[in-house]
């Protein structure tokens, strides 16, 4: 098991062989963007150790892994200083800070806004859709993978398996739209300046400290009524989604090219719930009917070129139990997935 906050985030930031090796044929520094959200501090993290694994060769030149946030959690910025990564703190709406970053050949965008969208969406277009223009503008000679969600696809029937990459988007509610509006602005500057880019459409990444699994085990513990009435979905271990991301850097194309990323299968809500009940020692009581569509992601394609997630759902249910049962720290960032009107 997983023993706390330290090691949870070792096995997060954990490389693969695969991405050591990318790392062995890529050259040059990495910049990532928007670092000091739920997925950036570890994968940045995970850059820098595959970074240092694959440049034994030249100890003395270290790579350069440069983080880019607002940070305003303090202790992501610290981690990141401590794991040697360098960190530049500023606003991505200023333009003086943006024209300050360093050139880099390889860029991960990971800048996003969903929750309180439908309080005020003003916010949220102008960080999805006016900033990912901005950033492609400042390095049009870079690589580029960035992250997108799988709200950009409709409700789909459960027996569909998932929309695939070649679906068209029918974004549900406007924070979806945002996100499909972020596609295109950079679809468009990967055709237009020719920057090579993968754009990673994500459902959803969980860890210990939030996700859906995480949102479940909690009220199962607290013998809260769960919910079914989005009674399927998909998941994979954010250390899973770091190794990934940072792999797919080996297919970005221009125009760029669009992957799913989740794990394998459809999952039902259900289900999961009497494995974590029966490992929480728990019963479980549910509400509301599984309707017959649901937000689903199938990333077949994905595991063609990369292969499969290396942490499978029946780990994953068994850290998420533990961690619950023992009381270890969590973010209290719920994830809503069970929203179904696209209202954030």
């Amino acid at each position: 098991m997983i023993a706390n906050e330290h090691d949870l985030n070792e096995r997060l930031s954990r490389p693969s062989a695969a991405t050591v090796d990318l790392l062995r044929q890529t050259s040059g520094d990495f910049l990532v963007i928007g670092a000091g959200g739920k997925m950036g501090p570890t994968l940045a993290r995970l850059l820098r150790r595959a970074a240092d694994l694959a440049d034994t060769d030249q100890p003395a030149k270290q790579r350069r892994i440069i983080a880019v946030s607002r940070f305003r959690d303090a202790d992501a910025l610290r981690s990141l200083t401590a794991a040697k990564v360098e960190t530049l703190q500023g606003d991505l709406f200023d333009r003086g800070f943006v024209d300050s970053l360093p050139e880099c050949p390889n860029v991960i965008y990971m800048v996003g806004q969903k929750f309180g969208t439908s309080n005020d969406a003003s916010p949220t277009w102008a960080v999805n859709a006016f900033l990912p223009g901005v950033i492609c503008q400042r390095f049009p000679r870079s690589r580029f993978v960035t992250f997108s969600t799988g709200n950009v696809y409709p409700l789909v029937p459960i027996q569909s398996g998932g929309s695939v990459e070649s679906d068209p988007l029918l974004p549900v509610g406007e924070y979806a739209m945002t996100a499909v509006a972020r596609e295109r602005i950079f679809s468009h500057f990967s055709q237009q300046l020719e920057i090579p880019m993968v754009i990673l459409r994500l459902n959803y990444a969980v860890e210990l400290r939030y996700g859906v699994l995480l949102d479940l085990a909690q009220k199962i513990n607290l013998q809260q009524p769960i919910s079914l009435a989005m009674g399927y979905l998909n998941c994979i271990w954010q250390g899973d989604a770091n190794d990934m991301a940072v792999r797919s850097l080996a297919y970005a194309e221009s125009p760029a090219r669009v992957l799913n990323l989740t794990g394998p299968g459809t999952l039902s809500c259900r289900e999961i719930c009497c494995r974590l009940a029966e490992r929480l020692g728990k019963q479980v009581d549910f509400v509301d009917q599984e309707a017959e569509t649901a937000l689903l992601n199938n990333a077949q394609q994905t595991h063609r070129l990369l292969g499969a997630p290396a942490v499978s759902l029946e780990q994953t249910l068994d850290w998420t139990a533990d961690w619950v049962a023992r009381g270890q720290p969590t973010w209290q960032r719920p994830t809503h997935f069970e929203v179904r009107d696209g209202q954030f």
